[in-house]
């Protein structure tokens, strides 16, 4: 007899490695824009990186 299970649906919300990569990507560019912003400063790149996905995270809480 053949094996009925029914395959779930990927759960609502869950991101995709796409959806990864462009999160990923809107982050770095934030990033270097802040980077930009305060006359390029070295050393900077985690704090830069942590600013920056807090930034792009706050905004798409409020597009959802």
């Amino acid at each position: 007899m053949p094996d009925t299970k029914k395959v779930k649906p990927a759960a609502a919300g869950k991101r995709t490695s796409k959806d990864e990569g462009a999160l990923r990507n809107a982050i770095a560019r934030k990033a270097y824009e802040i980077y930009e912003e305060r006359g390029k400063e070295h050393g900077k790149d985690f704090e830069h990186w942590l600013e920056a996905e807090a930034t792009i995270k706050a905004k798409m809480k409020k597009i959802k």
